[in-house]
């Protein structure tokens, strides 16, 4: 009886490998046809970056003439430089952002330098910075008189 249950058991582990073999062939298989879809994803991949990079690259130049337009009629601006010319007429930031038209939080915005004035308000500080601290005073009085008459 023992000789039975041996080849018994030889048996069921020969069909057991058999199996197993066939599963792992198609396991690998799979694996294979996996690895080269990823392999070509990321040649997909690092295409469409390349494409990215180079959209990116076109999207800027467009901006350069702009500055260089800017630069070239010499308007420059400089957020201390702004700080100390408001210092300089002795003026808050309200004052000065009601000389140049525009809100406080723009003029705080420049002075700290989170952001820079568009082309006109470039102009307008220009026009200011050729005016004396008197002049300064001037059109401050003048501007909030109207608003008190009423």
């Amino acid at each position: 009886m023992s000789n039975f249950a041996a080849q018994l058991k030889t048996e069921i582990s020969r069909i057991a490998k058999k199996e197993s073999r066939a599963q792992a062939a198609v396991l690998k298989k799979a694996q294979t046809t996996h690895r080269a879809e990823i392999a070509d994803l990321k040649k997909r991949i690092a295409s469409l970056e390349a494409v990215v990079r180079r959209l990116g690259k076109s999207a800027v130049r467009p901006e350069a003439p702009a500055k260089e337009e800017v630069e070239s009629q010499g308007l420059r601006f400089r957020a201390d430089g702004f700080a100390s010319l408001r210092k300089k007429f002795g003026v808050s930031a309200a004052q000065m952002a009601l000389l140049l038209g525009v809100s406080n939080q723009s003029v705080y915005h420049w002075e700290t330098g989170k952001s820079k004035p568009r082309a006109a308000q470039l102009q307008a500080i220009a026009a200011v910075r050729k005016l004396g601290k008197k002049e300064v005073a001037a059109r401050l009085a003048q501007m909030a008189t109207p608003n008190q008459a009423p």
